[in-house]
């Protein structure tokens, strides 16, 4: 559903959300280290992120990236989404046909249609707190064991 560059930039948000709640900047080699992604695709990810103002980046010593405190109850996953992918997930076809809508539907489109609908409200729902959150308590995590 999401491309190979939203899933990684959902699980780098995530890994810079938990550590900024820690107070802590984290390295893009530490970020790709994580999310089990290449150094390179990690730093255009964290570039098109940055460039969107969902993470923030501090250049030196102890630079790194970082979501402000402040900001990480705010964001949510329809904007990293949205950032990477576009309006693609909101509205693709289910078969991937390019002229399916209301109209001219395919034979998924309704059913398709009503799952959109509900990844977009749980998408628009989900904050990165609340995702740092289960990563922070060990309930969930990033990468494969």
């Amino acid at each position: 559903m999401f491309s190979k560059s939203c899933e990684y930039a959902i699980k780098a948000v995530i890994f810079i959300a938990n550590n900024s709640l820690l107070n802590r900047k984290v390295g893009f080699v530490d970020i790709a280290k994580e999310i089990d992604s290449p150094e390179a695709f990690t730093a255009k990810i964290l570039q098109k992120l940055s460039k969107e103002g969902i993470i923030q980046s501090v250049r030196g010593v102890n630079g790194g990236f970082y979501i402000p405190i402040k900001l990480i109850n705010k964001i949510n996953l329809a904007q990293v989404v949205y950032s990477i992918d576009g309006e693609k997930v909101f509205n693709s076809c289910g078969l991937g046909m390019k002229r399916c809508n209301e109209i001219h539907p395919c034979p998924l489109h309704q059913k398709f249609k009503t799952i959109r609908n509900d990844l977009r409200q749980m998408l628009e729902t989900t904050s990165l707190e609340e995702l740092a959150m289960g990563l922070k308590s060990g309930e969930t995590f990033l990468k494969n064991i």
